[in-house]
């Protein structure tokens, strides 16, 4: 009697056992496996930022080819163990990650849309997915959340609009040559300061401005009072499970329990 399917089926469940206990895991393991995807999304986006000094490099497409299969293996382990694949693939992140796998397993694709350049800042979306993991093994994280998340929005913000800056006016702008020219024309926009010695060309260029500089009086600077001065603090109550408070609560607003939010002591 031939056993070939149902050892081809445990070895399956064996892998997706092995792979959920590694995202979705309480063990020491899977905690660092999770910190590590954070540090290596990091590193890798820090790569878009240097490899815009040089996309003109050929050599760059092997490292971009290597990084594009790490994303592509990471996204197949993701989907292998979802229970809702579809939703997973057509969310923003699944669809932001497919894009910037085919730019960077395909080069060809960003010599010829350069919009695509844009899309592998939405790599920190990821962020998002991995910040609520941590969040169950994590006091820090559990604690200064709505911060945490603040500084992620606000780094996503700032990356796609800067890749925006840079990928409409690099070539046709004297003033733009690197990324960090474009870098340096959106935080000066953003924070209304506004040097003037970076514009924008053309008409699109100008609309661009008009729409950053809205930006940076309502999202940006409501992101910055969000960081250094977060509202309430994330800590459940004992008696009653409310979870928001304010930083210097010492009874629960909404029964009143004694609460014991770690803190940094008295100014």
């Amino acid at each position: 009697m031939d056993n070939t399917p149902a050892v081809n089926t445990s070895l399956w469940q064996r892998l997706y056992q092995r792979i959920d206990r590694l995202y979705n895991g309480d063990s020491r393991h899977a905690r660092q496996f999770r910190w590590s995807l954070l540090v290596f999304d990091g590193i890798t986006i820090l790569y878009f930022v240097v490899a815009s000094f040089y996309h003109h490099t050929d050599q760059l497409h092997v490292i971009e080819e290597a990084i594009g299969i790490a994303y592509l293996v990471e996204f197949s382990a993701r989907l292998f163990i979802s229970r809702q694949r579809l939703r997973d693939i057509f969310h923003p992140a699944g669809l932001a990650d497919l894009i910037v796998i085919a730019s960077l397993l395909a080069p060809s694709l960003v010599e010829n849309f350069a919009f695509l350049r844009v899309i592998r800042a939405l790599r920190l979306l990821r962020s998002y997915h991995m910040i609520r993991n941590l969040r169950r093994q994590s006091a820090f994280v559990r604690l200064h959340e709505d911060v945490i998340f603040s500084v992620v929005n606000l780094l996503v913000f700032i990356f796609v609009i800067t890749a925006v800056v840079y990928v409409t006016q690099v070539g046709d702008n004297p003033a733009i040559g690197d990324y960090f020219d474009a870098l340096y024309f959106t935080v000066a926009t953003l924070t209304t300061t506004g040097f003037g010695d970076i514009t924008l060309v053309g008409t699109g260029g100008h609309i661009l401005a008009v729409l950053i500089m809205i930006f940076g009086i309502s999202l940006f600077l409501r992101l910055v009072q969000t960081i250094f001065r977060p509202g309430k603090v994330r800590y459940e109550c004992k008696t009653c499970g409310l979870n928001r408070h304010d930083p210097d609560a010492v009874h629960c607003k909404h029964c009143g329990a004694v609460l014991h939010i770690t803190t940094e002591g008295a100014d």
